[in-house]
């Protein structure tokens, strides 16, 4: 992330593409109307055809980079140069035949490089900037003079000159303000962009760190395991007369042989991450697998489902990670409603148009003003670790999802929303 540093204060060729897309159609408006007022109105002795075959040139040419711009391959900074070229060339045409360097619309030349200055890299800056000098210094030098009108003076005192200044200026002013504007607002939303994916970088990073330590303890914990899997019944026959203590000790194998389950699943889902293959199951299926899991896992839950006919038969291409993003989410909302001496927890599964909604929502004091659910480690549990939310985040995101949590009249409701478009089955 640190080398692409130095790229962020530039907005890209294409950004500056498009804004001189829009640019060149209110110049060929700008143009028409220019042409045909001094021509019609000012009765100027202006050469009309060839102004208005270089304008129709301009509008062929705004055809074909808007084309351009449609296209799926990345625009190149030449081509954007290449734009700006035939701006300046057919800007260069029409200033010849109205008074070259005389033309108080000259300064229009400048356009270009201060839109440049915004996007482009120095070079392109340099090679923008030799265009338009070479197009002054041609037109300093080769112009058509631009005729007078019959009147020595215009309306108010102002001769044809200071009053085509001030109409250049006023569009100057328009021209800059609006399009510069235009690309900061691009500057800044691709700046957005840059910290969010770095954000979701580090989080990931995290998420790695921890993953790569939880799978070394699961090799580390499978000895043990296996040890006291092999002493616990050695212990109860040796104390088989005292049943209090044999009842414990079956509760500790119980408990035993659920922790090697777990690590087997870990494995298995580890496995099944690296094939990338999903489970081909049906809403129902995969909820109540999620369900049992659930069950087993906190057997003091009162859960809640609510599941309607139409989305229980929707067959879905279920990813790894969604179940166990499922999971975090059901045991944060039971460890939200022990908090408040509760034990329900509700589960809605629903369609919205192209989306699937799995709603949790718990009996617990719900969330602060100040949380924030997307903070890798954050939890207000106490026995917590932290990164239940940060994990189903994480998964919602590999999806083309979202994760959106919000507080209830009874608690608080974590909606995931994935795009069916992604998770079912076309």
């Amino acid at each position: 992330m640190i080398a692409m540093s130095h790229r962020t204060t530039r907005i890209g060729p294409f950004a500056l593409a498009r804004t001189l897309a829009w640019l060149r159609l209110c110049a060929i408006a700008g143009q028409s109307v220019a042409v045909l007022v001094c021509a019609w109105w000012m009765q100027l002795q202006i050469p009309l055809l060839p102004l208005l075959l270089g304008i129709g040139l301009l509008a062929i040419f705004s055809v074909f980079a808007a084309w351009r711009l449609r296209q799926p391959w990345p625009l190149r900074e030449w081509e954007t140069i290449g734009h700006i070229g035939a701006d300046t060339l057919v800007l260069g045409y029409l200033l010849y035949f109205t008074g070259g360097a005389s033309n108080p619309f000259i300064t229009l030349l400048l356009v270009p490089i201060a839109l440049s200055a915004a996007a482009l890299s120095v070079p392109a800056i340099l090679a923008v900037s030799a265009l338009a000098g070479l197009a002054y210094l041609v037109l300093l030098r080769w112009h058509v003079p631009l005729p007078m009108p019959m009147q020595g003076e215009l309306h108010g005192g102002f001769s044809l000159h200071v009053a085509g200044m001030g109409v250049n200026f006023v569009i100057s002013a328009l021209l800059l303000g609006f399009f510069i504007n235009r690309l900061a607002h691009a500057l800044r939303v691709q700046q957005l962009e840059v910290q969010r994916v770095r954000e979701r970088a580090l989080r990931d990073e995290g998420i790695l760190a921890i993953a790569t330590q939880a799978a070394g303890a699961a090799h580390e914990l499978n000895t043990p395991l296996s040890t006291m899997r092999t002493l616990l019944p050695e212990i109860r026959r040796e104390h088989a007369g005292d049943a209090l203590l044999a009842e414990d000790l079956a509760l500790l194998e119980g408990q035993v042989d659920r922790c090697r389950t777990i690590l087997r699943e870990m494995v298995a889902f580890g496995k099944a991450q690296l094939s990338q293959e999903p489970e081909r199951l049906s809403v129902a299926q995969f909820i109540h697998s999620c369900l049992e899991r659930f069950q087993l896992l906190r057997p003091e839950a009162d859960l809640i489902l609510e599941l309607d006919q139409v989305t229980a038969q929707t067959v879905l291409r279920t990813p790894p990670g969604l179940r166990h993003a499922l999971l975090n989410l059901l045991n944060n909302a039971a460890d939200a409603s022990a908090s408040c001496d509760s034990q329900m927890v509700v589960l809605q599964v629903a369609r919205d148009a192209g989306w699937l909604q799995l709603s949790v929502s718990d009996r617990g004091p719900g969330f602060d003003d100040t949380d924030d659910a997307a903070l890798l480690g954050y939890s207000q549990k106490q026995a917590g670790l932290g990164i239940g939310l940060a994990l189903a985040e994480a998964t919602a995101e590999r999806l083309n999802g979202e994760l959106t949590a919000r507080n209830t009249h009874h608690g608080a409701e974590v909606c995931l929303r994935l795009p069916l478009a992604v998770i079912a089955e076309q």
